[in-house]
This record gives C-alpha cells, structure tokens and sequence, in this order.
C-alpha cells in the first residue's frame, strides 16, 4: 500500500526480536499518537510495518521507543531498532 517497507524490532540482552503486530497497532492507531505525521503508517505482521515516503525515520523511532516504554512493552534496557528494505 505504501512505498516504504520497514522492519520494526527490538534488541534486548543480545537477541534481536519483531515487535509484535499487537504493538505496531497500538501506536499506529492516531487517537494515540496524537501525530498526524505518523498517518501513512500501515502495520502488516509481527516486526513488519509499510510507510509513506514522507514518514520520517529518526523520529519514528523515537516516537515508537517512546510510547512502547509507555505502554511498558519494551523491556527495561531493550533499544528499538528500525529498519528499511
């Protein structure tokens, strides 16, 4: 659907694991995010997500790693870690 695919995983004690689709849904619902440049967010399966071309990386992460502490799904000293391709 959109131009962009990315890998969207997490890195805790050595392993590197996808974020679970449950995840991925939650932040991209907008009601929570508040962010409408994360509108072009589409989360297809367990660490997968597709994304418009002006969705900025840098701070997608930022903002994913932010709300998944949040929510307390990340791990206490686990680092987001997004991809593309």
């Amino acid at each position: 659907m959109f131009a962009r695919k990315i890998r969207v995983e997490f890195e805790d004690n050595g392993q590197r694991l996808p974020c679970p689709l449950k995840w991925l849904d939650n932040f991209s619902m907008r009601n929570f995010t508040n962010a409408s440049v994360f509108d072009d967010t589409l989360p297809v399966s367990d660490g997968a997500m597709e994304i418009g071309a002006k969705v900025p990386l840098a701070q997608l992460k930022d903002a994913m790693e932010d709300w998944f502490r949040r929510k307390s799904y990340l791990p206490k000293g686990a680092v987001l870690v997004i991809s593309e391709g």
